[in-house]
């Protein structure tokens, strides 16, 4: 067994924990930047774009400040228009709903799967009416929905879907990765992803035609409804635009930690597929589940749990973090108008919590979450 200390103070085994590059790589790179008299949207950004499209398999990448703000231009460019309906999951952190009304939308529920949280193909195919505009799909802690059957659904209606792939950099479905199937994708850089700018988001187009919009009104709609390839005296603005630029300094943290990211992934992956092995048979805890074609990069490890509680003050106790991350995002007053009855959501709400699977959890840590969760509680 393995021992590690434990305090009643500090968490051990923390659920999330920012990874940067080595000082000694990142600092001259950065300090390079702030002083080159250069510190928004320029050649840095441009490259990162192009280096992060290669990582995820789509050459399409638009980079915003933010994930929020990727998912709010994807809306937009897939043309949600105030008072049209989006489906999406309550399963969620807040930001992916929050761009829906930023855009203007109106969020209508589908219900999850009960064995992993996601959206299921049959519940977006229940929703849609002749004034659904768009289908948005979370990949929950790192698992691929069943991107093929969603697609399927909104293909019928000439739907189209958008990805919020924030937990999921990494992940494949169907042999390819997460980030080339659907007309849009976002892929978060906030803090505490699997990749980190700071703050960042990045939007992969793959629709025909989408790339146009990209590149076109996409650049626009994040710099003010303008097109800064023009003269600034000349340009005529003809619709509303935002600040949601990506900047260079933040893109150089970017370029930095594509040098370090492979093995980064690769170790939440590690980790999540010993788990899968290694918690199998617990009493009163029961594993995800997920179509065969799914390849999770395992943001957190989900587990469901008898007497939730009991079994987080359990982990506490050992010096191990745990959390449900997210309220369903039902419960918000901010998105009360769409409240509706979701009974596979309930299920998987009432026993989900989130144990640490990333980067920082080593061979010796993970023997350790596993064998005080077999302990039991």
């Amino acid at each position: 067994m393995a021992i590690l200390p434990t305090s009643n103070t500090y968490t051990e085994i923390p659920l999330f924990k920012v990874f940067l590059p080595p000082r000694a790589a990142l600092m001259p790179r950065l300090e390079e930047i702030l002083y080159s008299g250069q510190i928004s949207e320029g050649a840095p950004v441009v490259e990162f774009e192009r280096r992060f499209g290669e990582l995820v398999g789509s050459p399409d990448i638009l980079s915003f400040y933010s994930g929020t703000a990727a998912l709010h231009g994807a809306l937009v460019l897939a043309g949600v228009r105030p008072g049209d309906e989006v489906i999406s999951t309550a399963m969620t952190a807040e930001p992916t709903n929050m761009a829906i009304l930023h855009a203007g939308g109106k969020i209508v529920w589908a219900d999850v799967d009960p064995a992993n949280g996601n959206l299921t193909a049959a519940s977006v195919a229940e929703k849609i009416t002749q004034h659904t505009r768009a289908v948005m799909v979370v990949h929950y802690g790192g698992i691929p929905a069943p991107v093929d059957g969603i697609r399927a659904a909104a293909a019928t209606h000439n739907i189209p879907v958008i990805e919020d792939a924030a937990h999921a950099l990494g992940a494949r479905y169907s042999g390819a990765p997460v980030g080339t199937h659907s007309e849009f994708v976002m892929f978060s850089l906030q803090a505490i992803k699997h990749m980190t700018t700071v703050d960042g988001g990045m939007l992969a187009c793959n629709g025909p035609g989408d790339r146009e919009k990209l590149l076109g009104a996409g650049r626009k709609f994040r710099w003010f409804g303008i097109d800064r390839a023009a003269s600034r005296t000349e340009v005529d603005v003809a619709s509303v635009g935002y600040k949601y630029h990506m900047n260079n300094v933040t893109a150089t943290i970017g370029l930095v930690q594509l040098d370090y990211i492979a093995p980064v992934i690769s170790r939440h992956i590690s980790n999540g597929r010993y788990f899968d092995q290694a918690l199998q048979g617990i009493p009163g805890l029961s594993l995800c589940r997920w179509e065969q074609q799914a390849e999770p990069s395992y943001w957190f490890y989900t587990v469901l749990v008898e007497d939730r509680e009991k079994f987080s003050r359990h982990l506490a106790a050992h010096g191990i973090a745990s959390s449900q991350a997210h309220k369903r995002n039902d419960h918000h007053s901010v998105f009360a108008a769409s409240r509706c009855e979701l009974p596979r959501l309930d299920a998987f709400y009432e026993n989900m919590i989130h144990i640490p699977c990333g980067w920082w959890v080593d061979d010796e840590r993970r023997e350790y979450i596993a064998d005080v969760i077999r302990q039991g509680w």
